[in-house]
């Protein structure tokens, strides 16, 4: 892929009202690492820092017409894929990348819920599991990663980078191994794919751990970034590097925002608060000059 000064990356994504994650996250994500953002909406999710209350999904008919009056109009440089929900949105989807064929898709498998629970039945896993041959790139965290090689959750790296292996063998994608889910003071990921001899690549990247609990939306956040990255790169594991870089600092930073009693967002935003806004002038009164 050439890369792209200003990339044009859809969010193709459920929402949060409270903008922490979803495509409200993507949105985010995509333009503080510089891209143009747009998103169609897979579900609408009444939901905030605390948990989910309810979800509609609107008719599969509706999100054909999202997804073709964008790809009508707009030169879709990348796409990030987020919460899918059933078989016929995935299918649905996954007809629509056929006949577009982005340069650039990313798909974060949204399946198991933080409680643990599963969030798709069977059928829908295995649709899931089809889509991933018209994606480009997966970033499943540890538990939809072990749903997806059909496992036990990997309970080391060693183990996740075998699965990721494994998956990437099994549907020729390239696999984004992620250690949040596991103990210890490094936080590390690994860009896994399989070169055309069947040699495995691994690029791994580990950052610091934070100690926080606003992490709400961190994987909607990166896959979104990555997916913007690369399209400006052209390079997956300088868009992982350097993806990794910005989310490092959107999490250190979170605790400065006060969104929520639960767990709240990460900072999006603060590289560009912190080197591009200038302080308000104003002398505290309400006169407009």
């Amino acid at each position: 892929m050439e890369p792209v000064k200003v990339p044009r990356v859809l969010s193709i994504a459920g929402t949060d009202p409270t903008g922490g994650a979803g495509t409200q996250a993507d949105l985010k994500s995509i333009a503080a690492t510089g891209g143009y953002g747009m998103a169609v909406i897979t579900a609408l999710v009444a939901q905030n820092t605390v948990g989910v209350r309810s979800v509609h999904t609107p008719p599969v008919a509706f999100l054909r017409e999202q997804l073709t009056a964008v790809s009508d109009d707009v030169v879709i440089d990348a796409v990030k894929i987020g919460m899918l929900g059933n078989v016929e949105t995935i299918e649905a989807v996954s007809e629509w990348l056929t006949a577009v064929r982005p340069p650039a898709v990313v798909l974060d498998p949204v399946m198991i819920a933080t409680s643990g629970d599963r969030l798709l039945n069977a059928d829908a896993e295995d649709a899931m599991r089809r889509l991933l041959g018209g994606v480009h790139l997966v970033t499943p965290n540890l538990p939809e990663l072990a749903v997806l090689v059909g496992d036990a959750c990997a309970g080391s790296w060693d183990e996740a980078l075998d699965q990721g292996v494994r998956l990437a063998r099994a549907h020729g994608v390239a696999v984004l191994v992620k250690g949040g889910h596991l103990a210890g003071p490094a936080a590390p990921d690994a860009l896994v794919s399989i070169g055309g001899d069947g040699a495995v690549r691994t690029a791994e990247v580990s950052s610091a751990r934070v100690d926080t609990v606003n992490t709400h939306g961190t994987g909607c956040s990166l896959s979104s970034a990555l997916a913007t990255l690369y399209a400006r790169s052209g390079n997956w594991e300088v868009a992982l590097q350097a993806a990794k870089t910005w989310l490092q600092e959107a999490l250190e930073t979170a605790d400065e925002l006060d969104v929520g009693t639960g767990h709240g967002p990460v900072n999006h935003f603060h590289g560009v608060w912190a080197r591009g806004l200038a302080d308000m002038p104003g002398d505290g009164s309400h006169s407009v000059p």
